[in-house]
């Protein structure tokens, strides 16, 4: 009896890791798993401006002070005619100008930070292109992400793209780069709640074909789209249930200067944040337009943002 009970329990032990094993490889290949990285909540920060003056600003110091994502931006597709068919604001992304940023960038990887590439934003063209002119146009972008080892794209589509259009370029991002690669986009909140927006297409259709292979969304509530003076914006997108808050990261404005409405101080947006805790254990997270000058620190100390955003976040 004995013999028999040994032999019994070894077979249920071996079901039973035989079953643990196949529900693991499930969940690893599982496109859903494109909900978030591995940090309860995201504190990204958007670098755009690189030199503030002829002083150059580094991303260094947020690797040490709570940021999960650096921003960097704005890749810009040009016309085939152009001087540079691709350029990081207004130089070649391999202009001199920039090698110290992508050091500095690659240190801040280093550190587990991922550096993801923001593309189009408010100069319009790059998505027209990628839109009608997908085969001229992807490719360039594939290689850029390739050449620089980025983490991600962020797809800040601000001008008229067909919704065909951003699930192409959403496909092919995730059949080059797999399911790691971070896609995000970033529209305003009015999209996710049912309303308007400036993409063209719709983001409740867009979520419900694409919604898997897309990571989160670094939504606009600034400039006229929405505030986080308090949590009612982002109710509003919730109580639309479509996209999920764990899927939405709230963009705000870290100085006044950034945009012609919607910065909300430091201590109102961290009571914000608290509240956004107490309601989606789960949400997303918080974003930052833009690191250079961001208060209470200003151009001295522009990381202390993020220190006391992630701080809030915790």
């Amino acid at each position: 009896m004995r013999t028999k009970r040994i032999r019994w329990l070894i077979a249920s032990i071996a079901v039973a890791m035989a079953a643990a094993f196949t529900t693991a490889a499930v969940a690893q290949a599982d496109p859903a798993h494109h909900d978030k990285t591995d940090a309860a909540h995201q504190t990204a920060v958007y670098y755009q401006t690189q030199y503030s003056g002829d002083t150059y600003v580094s991303p260094l110091p947020l690797a040490d002070n709570g940021a999960t994502d650096v921003i960097v931006g704005a890749v810009h597709l040009n016309a085939k005619d152009s001087a540079n068919i691709v350029t990081l604001n207004d130089n070649p992304p391999g202009d001199s100008r920039y090698d110290q940023m992508w050091a500095d960038l690659d240190a801040v990887k280093a550190k587990g930070v991922k550096v993801t590439a923001m593309v189009g934003g408010a100069a319009k063209g790059s998505f027209q292109r990628l839109d009608t002119d997908f085969d001229t146009y992807y490719p360039v972008l594939r290689d850029l992400v390739s050449k620089y080892k980025l983490d991600g794209v962020d797809l800040d589509v601000e001008e008229d793209m067909s919704l065909a259009g951003i699930e192409k370029v959403i496909d092919a991002l995730r059949t080059d780069f797999g399911d790691g690669f971070i896609v995000t986009l970033a529209p305003v909140a009015t999209d996710l709640s049912g309303g308007g927006g400036l993409s063209g297409f719709n983001y409740d259709d867009l979520y419900r074909d694409r919604g898997d292979k897309i990571s989160w969304f670094n939504t606009q509530f600034y400039c006229g789209w929405g505030s986080l003076d308090s949590t009612s914006d982002f109710d509003a997108i919730a109580g639309h249930n479509v996209v999920p808050a764990s899927k939405v990261v709230a963009g705000t404005l870290t100085n006044p200067d950034n945009c012609g409405s919607g910065y909300v101080d430091i201590d109102t947006l961290k009571s914000t944040i608290g509240s956004l805790k107490q309601k989606y254990p789960d949400f997303g997270g918080i974003a930052g337009w833009e690191y250079f000058n961001s208060l209470p620190g200003g151009t001295d100390s522009p990381w202390q943002w993020s220190k006391e955003v992630s701080g809030a976040l915790a």
